[in-house]
């Protein structure tokens, strides 16, 4: 009896995975590429809720791990101790420990946020829990679900790149002075004089317009890299579910790509970390410090 009951919960819980919005014909709707507003008055999308929970497992985590400091850590302060500082050293081997130092509370943050975004979206029944919606002949037309991958919006992601934009000018102008800063993009790099100097010149400004160019794209290329991805995902797990006629066996085609999309969840994290790291440490690079 018990193991039957066992059984009947595990089917239930991963039937959750199964599309909850195929309409009385059996059409298949696609996610939407926008984030759905919830309620009528105040502005809560079902992305935002996602984000929300993913902020307050971060807080609860750091709460619990921090509740009882030992110099002997052991059991979720010495996984927390590991998880941190694993990060830091990745960074400070990149960056150096000056810059690493100074920013790593964003970098830190930006990863950890984006990884537990990302798994949470994995849960069964994001995505695929809802309601239906319906015509004023009673069609269904459409599906809202309650939730929704907090990465899968790209007005969030969008405002993580832009942010990390506003912050790079900060960091770059306060390491380099707003003089080096400019001679960083436009100077001429390497001793040169002479008619060489005359032929650089127009070179190296012409260099340093395409990396203003370069500049602006990359919160824009940060912000449709990672929620391309975490759409694509999401959408490619839908599709297959859809394949299924039986909602409680919808699962099994999806189901070994729904491993494969908790790598892609880490990498994603890790990737939009890296190339955050990359753009200010180039930026930063004075040439006088130990490359790794």
């Amino acid at each position: 009896m018990i193991r039957r009951s066992l059984i009947t919960t595990i089917l239930a819980w991963l039937s959750c995975l199964a599309p909850a919005f195929a309409s009385e014909g059996g059409e298949h709707h696609a996610l939407p590429l926008y984030a759905e507003r919830l309620h009528e008055v105040l502005p809560i999308s079902n992305s935002m809720i996602m984000v929300w929970l993913a902020v307050g497992l971060i807080v609860l985590f750091c709460r619990t791990a921090t509740g009882k400091m030992s110099l002997v850590p052991s059991g979720i302060q010495n996984f927390a101790e590991w998880v941190v500082e694993s990060l830091y050293d990745f960074l400070e081997g990149l960056m150096g420990e000056h810059l690493t130092k100074r920013v790593f509370w964003f970098f830190g943050s930006v990863f950890f946020f984006i990884l537990v975004s990302n798994y949470l979206g994995l849960i069964p029944g994001v995505g695929t829990v809802g309601w239906e919606l319906k015509d004023a002949a009673g069609h269904v037309v459409g599906f809202k679900p309650f939730l929704r991958g907090g990465n899968a919006d790209i007005n969030m992601t969008a405002a993580m790149g832009f942010t990390f934009a506003l912050l790079w000018f900060y960091w770059a102008i306060t390491e380099n002075g707003f003089k080096g800063f400019v001679n960083h993009i436009f100077a001429p790099k390497g001793s040169f004089g002479g008619i060489m100097l005359a032929m650089m010149v127009p070179i190296f400004l012409f260099v340093g317009v395409l990396e203003i160019i370069s500049i602006a794209i990359r919160p824009v290329a940060l912000s449709f890299r990672l929620f391309g991805n975490i759409y694509g995902g999401e959408q490619t797990l839908e599709a297959l579910m859809a394949l299924v006629p039986f909602k409680s066996l919808a699962f099994l085609p999806a189901l070994p790509f729904y491993f494969m999309e908790l790598l892609v969840g880490f990498v994603q994290a890790l990737v939009f970390t890296l190339l955050c790291a990359i753009f200010l440490k180039l930026i930063c690079d004075h040439g006088d410090e130990e490359h790794h």
